[in-house]
């Protein structure tokens, strides 16, 4: 596997570079073709569930393409939005559901919903964000895991929405080094711990963001260092948005310390 700070530096220098790489793949192309030919159309919850490229498409871009088989509870969010309190969505606590019925918000808006040039746009980012995730995930996962960590970083409000998601917990632990067996403490007791490592507010900051990253990936390949500190011949075959085979090569060759 690839050093994951090095790729993760690598993905990030010309992030919109990257994006753009993603999104001009021909099955990323096509997919995102059928979407904007067939959103318009959409005009109830039940058209979205009953399209199967168009359920699929933006389950993928809101993180929730492992709940795709939860249509019941996708319908449930969708349909209840996210202006009352009581709503599933404001009691699930997860960022994930909360941003997929605020930006499809039939409740609000009805047939009107997906007319949105602004909630097609969010989609279609959406959607090459986690496209690149998961293809980067399939060469380092610690970049994967990075890069997650840097897009969900705005939505996370409290300790408690890290210790509701186990990537973000995954990230902070190995930066603070915090045993997984913190896990069998009271939630209350693991927030407090987390809240003393990590200002929360400062996340909104991208130095501070990047702090953290870095802290993450450097204990990443730390721990990891078997499979980071050399490159498998297939993993340089592995498509990776924005990054040359023969870039791959040279940051395969770098030292870890990387200069």
């Amino acid at each position: 596997m690839l050093n994951s700070t090095l790729y993760y530096t690598m993905l990030t220098r010309d992030y919109s570079k990257t994006l753009a790489n993603t999104a001009a793949d021909p099955t990323v192309q096509r997919q995102t073709a059928y979407f904007q030919a067939n959103i318009d159309k959409v005009k109830s919850v039940d058209d979205l569930l009953n399209n199967s490229k168009l359920y699929n498409y933006v389950m993928t871009a809101f993180g929730l393409s492992d709940m795709t088989y939860a249509k019941g509870l996708i319908r449930k969010v969708l349909t209840e939005g996210v202006s009352s309190s009581k709503s599933l969505t404001n009691t699930l606590n997860d960022p994930r559901y909360k941003a997929l019925a605020t930006a499809f918000n039939f409740a609000a808006n009805g047939a009107a919903t997906t007319s949105s040039t602004s909630l097609q746009q969010t989609t279609i980012s959406n959607f090459d964000e986690q496209t690149l995730e998961t293809n980067v995930g399939k060469t380092s996962p610690g970049a994967q895991m990075a890069l997650y960590f840097q897009r969900m970083a705005p939505t996370i409000a409290s300790a408690y929405n890290i210790l509701g998601d186990k990537t973000l917990l995954s990230v902070v632990q190995t930066a603070f080094g915090l045993s997984p067996s913190m896990s069998q403490q009271g939630i209350d007791q693991q927030a407090q711990t987390i809240g003393k490592l990590v200002n929360i507010a400062d996340l909104q900051k991208p130095a501070y963001l990047q702090t953290i990253i870095e802290r993450f990936t450097a204990n990443y390949d730390v721990n990891n260092r078997s499979t980071t500190s050399t490159t498998p011949t297939n993993a340089l075959q592995v498509s990776s948005p924005g990054i040359s085979q023969s870039l791959l090569l040279s940051i395969a060759s770098l030292p870890q310390g990387g200069s």
